[in-house]
């Protein structure tokens, strides 16, 4: 890695009974960056985050953040990283300012420091108005960029985020947004975000990380893992199941691969717009009626869907995720 790394990851694993949450997962993090975990429910994304963070011990592997192990010297790691977690933990019969002190009290800050240091988080998050109100009339935006604030009271170098925008609308989650990327860039913090939100990792994360079952299946830059797909993608729908036309769309120029799924084609192009028009022309020269064609530029869904084998889109219907969302949005009032 060019830039000294502030989380070293070597074979990470996470087991309860027989499931394999965590299965050998191997990463680092650059001082300065924001790293995420781009995966859906249940991949493995909160687990590896519990075990980085102290708050599980790992069945296997080894970790370090700054250059502490996390098994030897645990507390002096809770002491070194701010988090924000999945779920809404402040206490919504105290104030804004109030929660952000006890958070500082837990991590034995004197009042004569966390005070202050409070207020400045306060309105660094645009919640200085607010300090004083009970966080039950909180809006949800509000109530993220709280939990924001209370990560950040112990001057942490690493920030661990947890789906930091599940359940909040588009105007709020880009706000959310904005708030992280002036902690890179104003405050020259890392980052460790998970998300299941395509554009998000997209828009925010120098390198991410496809996470799956449990296992790393690619990191790259954003660019990099779209440049993997190795082209366009142009799925062509066809009304009859044959004859398997594959073969003579490899021999069109420019065309890198074709999968055949019962009657689709799923093929790369280097160029899509030129191959397009002349798999076209073979579909309908070999007799077979075109139902649907579509062309799309590499995107992280394809890049997921090249590691994976399916797709990741943000309306998830994994039961477990659509029920914390529910739960996160029923709590965040709005």
């Amino acid at each position: 890695m060019s830039k000294q790394a502030i989380v070293k990851v070597e074979g990470l694993s996470k087991s309860f009974g027989n499931l394999k949450a965590v299965d050998g997962v191997s990463f680092g993090v650059e001082e300065g960056e924001i790293f995420g975990f781009l995966g859906p429910n249940g991949a493995g994304k909160t687990t590896t985050i519990n075990m980085l963070t102290t708050l599980l011990r790992a069945s296997g592997g080894k970790a370090e953040i700054d250059g502490l192990d996390i098994h030897r010297h645990a507390t002096e790691v809770r002491r070194n990283v701010g988090v924000v977690p999945q779920e809404y933990t402040a206490d919504e019969d105290l104030t804004g300012l109030q929660n952000i002190i006890l958070c500082a009290d837990l991590y034995g800050i004197p009042r004569s420091d966390s005070k202050q240091h409070a207020m400045e988080l306060l309105k660094l998050v645009e919640l200085e108005e607010a300090a004083t109100r009970k966080v039950s009339t909180y809006s949800g935006g509000m109530r993220r960029r709280l939990e924001l604030a209370s990560g950040l009271i112990n001057y942490p170098k690493l920030l661990f985020l947890d789906e930091p925008t599940l359940g909040l609308d588009v105007q709020t989650r880009t706000a959310v947004w904005n708030y992280i990327r002036m902690l890179k860039e104003q405050y020259g913090m890392t980052l460790f975000l998970t998300t299941h939100y395509l554009e998000e990792a997209d828009s925010l994360c120098d390198r991410i990380a496809i996470i799956d079952h449990g296992r790393i299946v690619k990191i790259g830059t954003p660019t990099e893992l779209k440049a993997s797909i190795g082209g366009d993608v142009i799925v062509v729908g066809v009304a009859e199941t044959e004859p398997d036309i594959s073969d003579e769309i490899k021999q069109i120029p420019l065309v890198k691969e074709v999968k055949k799924t019962g009657r689709e084609y799923r093929i790369k192009s280097e160029v899509g717009e030129e191959s397009s028009i002349q798999i076209i022309d073979l579909v309908r020269s070999k007799g077979l009626h075109v139902t649907k064609i579509s062309l799309t530029k590499p995107t992280l869904d394809e890049a997921y869907l090249e590691f994976t084998g399916r797709s990741l889109r943000e309306e998830e219907s994994n039961k477990m995720d659509a029920l914390k969302q529910r739960v996160t949005m029923m709590r965040a009032r709005r």
